[in-house]
């Protein structure tokens, strides 16, 4: 029983981090805009 339990909490730790993966590829470009967006203030404002 404890293994079929581990294994499982495995499989959706798994799960969960494939589907941010997938998210990430979908917004990446909108991330980076942002970033660079920050980052880009930043540097403007003489920090």
């Amino acid at each position: 029983m404890k293994n079929s339990k581990k294994g499982m909490e495995l499989v959706q730790v798994a799960i969960l981090i494939g589907i941010a993966v997938f998210i990430g590829l979908i917004f990446r470009n909108q991330i980076n805009d942002f970033v660079t967006g920050i980052f880009g203030n930043l540097m403007g404002a003489g920090f």
